[in-house]
Formats: structure tokens, C-alpha cells, sequence
């Protein structure tokens, strides 16, 4: 069936990942704006405080009095605040507040993501009529947009946003870039988007879209070539034992989008990588996290998702 134009269609926040419980793939990343008590007043009403008349000849006693009144009007109205405030978040799940849902399961805060609207009369990927599994909309306009914060990666910028090959193969050892330059060529790669980002905690990211002529030719390459179930069949420079990622729940997909995800064993040296192919019609995605240390699980398998779900 061909699909129309499409209006810009929003990536719901149920997709994001959480600790607790893996959440199934979901259109958005936005987290839920914190929900603020109702201000409370700088008086209290209700709360009248009479105070008997002290003989006027203690005047001393008097400024004691007005102090107490003070002390004590003061004490009531930051109960109440306090009270309010309390409630406000109790009330609430955690993963509502983002502070709190941030530092608890280490999720980014990436921008409103929206998967650009496809020229008219363009079928989307998936479509039956779109045989080839072409995707019509911009590649460039498909990567994954950086969280909130995070410094970006120009040598991935390319020119006009087309990485060219050569950078592309750059990731690989160098006994592995000219056969992998090759197997581009037998498959029909038409071209490459790229983008990267490092976030205040030295993760490092990485998101590559190859294009090719047709979803056959990309699922070819990927499965008779490039992904297996253990491991990748090209190491990354920085990752030289990959294997299956077992921390990435299997039940976190999205449709017609095919994973492949994998982390770097033990021993590992200054830093654990973590990658994930990506197979959705025509296109191959690559994304790649790293980090000084262990590679944080929650962010790379959000950043996965995400990506998967602009181009399903």
C-alpha cells in the first residue's frame, strides 16, 4: 500500500530504556516534565496566634513575645512548604522526575526526536509497494540526534554530510580495511552519513548510515558478511575481542529493524567498547560506544533504540 505524505511524526518517550525494567521500543526520548506542587502561601490560614497583653511596665517581655511569634509563624509555614514539596515527588514515580530518573539509570537527555516527513508520494522502508526497501527521506536527516550537552564530533561531519568511504574504514585495522573496502563495493554502497558526540563522562559515540541500492544487497552483506551471533566479523581498532552483548535485553526491539549487539571482553585495555549493526531495509547502521574503563550500559542501549526507531 503507498503511503502518503507523512506528517512529522514524534518519537514517544515510553521507548526510552530504564534500569528497573527494560521498556519495549517506543517512537520518543523526551523525559516527562517535572510535575511542581501547588506553591503554598507565605502565610497559613487558618493559623491564628494570640498573644495576652503583658503588663506594660516589662517591655523586655514584650520583645521576647514578638520573637516567639515569629519563630513560631515561621516554623509552621516551612512545615507546610516542606509538606508540600514532599508530596509533590512522593507522589509521583521516579522515573517522572528526570534529575532523579537521570542519576538513576544513567540515561541521556537527548532533544525531541521527529523522523523526517518523506517526499510526496514516497512510500515509507517497510511499505509493501517500496519493494526494494529504499528509504526515501534524507539518510543524513535519519542519524540520531545528540543528547543535550554533548560536544560534537566535526572529523564525522564529512562534506555536505557525506562521510566518504575511506573515513569510514578508518575504524577497522588495517589488515581489514581493503577486504571491507571491497565487500562496500560487491554490495552497491551509494553512500555514507555519519555523526559523533562525547558527553561530559568521556563516552564516546559514534552513528554511521550505510545506504545501499537495495534492502536485499544490505541484508546480504550484513548477515553473510559483517554481523554473526557471537561476535562481528571485523573487530573495530579499538575493540579487538567483541563478543554477543548479553546486558542488552533481547526484548527491546523494534519492528523490522534486525540488531546485532555486542561488548568488548575482558581483559579490555584502557577502555570497553560497545557496537551494534543495524539492518532496516536498504540502510546499515553502526553505532559504537566507548569509554575509559567499562563502556556504561543504559546509555549505549538507549542510543541503539533511538536509532532503530528513525529508521523503522
Amino acid at each position: 500500500m503507498t503511503e502518503q505524505t507523512k506528517p512529522v511524526e514524534e518519537i514517544q518517550p515510553e521507548s526510552v530504556p530504564q534500569a528497573a525494567e527494560q521498556p519495549s521500543a517506543g517512537p520518543e526520548v523526551g523525559l516527562p516534565p517535572l510535575a511542581v506542587a501547588p506553591p503554598v502561601p507565605a502565610t497559613v490560614e487558618g493559623a491564628a496566634f494570640e498573644i495576652q497583653a503583658a503588663p506594660a511596665k516589662v517591655k523586655k517581655d514584650r520583645r521576647v513575645l514578638r520573637a516567639v511569634l515569629r519563630w513560631t509563624a515561621a516554623t509552621v509555614v516551612f512545615a507546610a512548604v516542606g509538606s508540600a514539596a514532599a508530596y509533590g515527588i512522593t507522589g509521583m514515580e521516579r522515573t517522572d522526575v528526570p534529575g532523579l530518573a537521570t542519576e538513576s539509570d544513567g540515561r541521556w537527555d537527548y532533544p525531541t526526536i521527529v523522523k523526517p516527513p518523506l517526499p510526496s508520494g514516497s512510500p515509507g522502508p517497510f511499505a509493501e509497494s517500496n519493494k526494494a526497501g529504499s528509504h526515501y527521506a534524507d539518510l543524513r536527516e535519519l542519524l540520531l540526534p545528540a543528547p543535550k550537552g554533548a560536544k560534537a564530533d566535526a572529523t564525522l561531519r564529512g562534506e555536505d554530510g557525506w562521510l566518504p568511504r575511506k573515513a569510514f574504514l578508518a575504524q577497522y585495522g588495517k589488515a581489514d580495511r581493503e577486504e571491507m573496502g571491497q565487500l562496500l563495493t560487491d554490495y552497491g554502497l551509494r553512500h555514507v552519513a555519519a555523526r559523533g558526540w562525547t558527553v561530559a563522562d568521556g563516552t564516546r559515540t559514534r552513528v554511521y548510515l550505510l545506504q545501499f541500492d537495495t534492502a536485499t544487497a544490505a541484508y546480504e552483506l550484513v548477515t553473510d558478511e559483517l554481523a554473526n551471533y557471537d561476535s562481528p566479523r571485523y573487530a573495530l581498532r579499538e575493540a579487538d575481542l567483541t563478543q554477543r552483548d548479553e546486558a542488552f535485553p533481547d526484548k527491546v526491539s523494534v519492528d523490522e529493524v534486525v540488531r546485532y549487539a555486542y561488548a568488548e571482553s575482558k581483559p579490555y585495555g584502557a577502555e570497553q567498547a560497545r557496537e551494534a549493526i543495524l539492518l532496516a531495509g536498504d540502510t546499515v547502521a553502526l553505532v559504537v560506544q566507548s569509554r575509559k574503563g567499562d563502556a556504561p550500559e543504559i546509555p549505549f542501549q538507549q542510543t541503539v533504540v533511538l536509532q532503530s526507531q528513525l529508521l523503522g
